[in-house]
C-alpha cells in the first residue's frame, strides 16, 4: 500500500523513479521494489522518500486506511469486559488492535494509549485487592479501605471508558490518555 501511494505521489509530482532515487538518495532498485509492492521502506529510508517528495510522513502511513469511529469505541468499550474476564481489560483491545492495526485512521495512537492506561490502572487494581485479601487471610486490621479504593478505581474504570467511547461516536477522535504512561508506543 505505500509503494502504491509513493508511485502516486511521484507521478503526481512529475518525477520519474530515477529523479526521485536520486533526490531521496536510495538506490533506484530499492525503490523499484518499494513501489511494486516487493518490500515495504521503513525508517530513514521511508522518512528520505517523504522529503524528497515533500509530504508528511503521516499522508503515506494512513494510506488504504479508513475512518472507522465506531469500531474506535467499540475498542475502548472491550475493557469492560475486564468484569468478566481477568486481564481482559488489556488481552481484548490487544486482540482487536492487531486485528485492524493496519487498517484504521487513529487506531495505533487510541489503541496504545488505551492499553498502557489499562496496564497502569491494573497495577493499583491488583495491589488493593491482594492488600484486602492478604489481610484478612493473615487477620491484619487492614480494614476496608484498599477494597474502597478498588471499587472507585473500578468504577473510574467503567465510566472513563464509556465517556471516550461516546466522545468518539461523536467524531471527537483524540489522544484521551497523557504520552507519559505509554508502555507501548
Amino acid at each position: 500500500m505505500i509503494g502504491k501511494k509513493l508511485s502516486q505521489i511521484r507521478k503526481e509530482k512529475g518525477m520519474t523513479q530515477e529523479d526521485l532515487s536520486d533526490k531521496a538518495g536510495i538506490n533506484l532498485r530499492t525503490l523499484q521494489r518499494i513501489e511494486k509492492g516487493e518490500t515495504e521502506p521503513r525508517g530513514n529510508t521511508l522518512q528520505l522518500l517523504c522529503a524528497a517528495l515533500d509530504v508528511p510522513l503521516d499522508s503515506i502511513l494512513e494510506f488504504g486506511q479508513t475512518e472507522d469511529n465506531g469500531y474506535l469505541a467499540f475498542l475502548h468499550l472491550s475493557v469492560l469486559s475486564f468484569l468478566l474476564i481477568p486481564m481482559g481489560n488489556i488481552l481484548v483491545p490487544f486482540i482487536l488492535w492487531t486485528v485492524k492495526r493496519d487498517r484504521i485512521i487513529g487506531l495505533h495512537q487510541q489503541a496504545t494509549g488505551l492499553i498502557s492506561f489499562q496496564i497502569l490502572w491494573t497495577l493499583p487494581a491488583g495491589a488493593c485487592f491482594f492488600i484486602f485479601a492478604f489481610g484478612k487471610l493473615e487477620s491484619f486490621n487492614v480494614g476496608f479501605t484498599p477494597l474502597a479504593l478498588l471499587g472507585v478505581l473500578y468504577l473510574f474504570n467503567v465510566a472513563y471508558p464509556i465517556w471516550i467511547a461516546v466522545r468518539i461516536s461523536k467524531g471527537l477522535v483524540k489522544n484521551y490518555y497523557p504520552e507519559a504512561v505509554r508502555f507501548i508506543r
